[in-house]
């Protein structure tokens, strides 16, 4: 078994981003861990503020791009970076708590600014082995 990871996949101009999980909260996770690493180091963001998030989809691909643009919302009216989720998804609903610090340009060398989560290459599922994969591409 993986452990929950995240990965960014070449897309255009665009990032895809892939989160990886044993459950469908982690992949979610990781799939927000992928999106902050496309903006800058994640390691370097420290969990200093916390923000509630809920939101709610039909299914759990539009509920990944929601709970993706609820971030980028977040960060473009708080001016916050993200490090660190909790999550817990149940029937199409997310109640999450994000974590991270407000944007320090002298130390976050931000690469790209997040404009959003896109239907392009979006995915949400269970591999052969059991493991869940959460991805879709940011416009950046």
């Amino acid at each position: 078994m993986h452990h929950p990871h995240w990965e960014h996949f070449p897309h255009e101009a665009d990032i895809g981003i892939r989160g990886f999980g044993h459950t469908l909260g982690e992949a979610f996770e990781q799939a927000a861990l992928a999106m902050t690493a496309a903006i800058t180091d994640p390691q370097q963001v420290k969990a200093l503020e916390m923000v509630n998030i809920i939101c709610q989809a039909p299914d759990d691909e539009l509920l990944l791009i929601d709970w993706l643009n609820a971030l980028v919302y977040e960060m473009a009216t708080r001016k916050l970076l993200f490090s660190h989720f909790e999550i817990q998804i149940q029937d199409h609903s997310i109640s999450a708590r994000a974590f991270g610090e407000a944007m320090n340009k002298s130390r976050h060398h931000m690469a790209v600014e997040v404009k959003g989560a896109t239907y392009t290459a979006l995915h949400v599922g269970q591999t052969s082995d059991g493991e869940w994969v959460a991805q879709c591409v940011i416009d950046v």
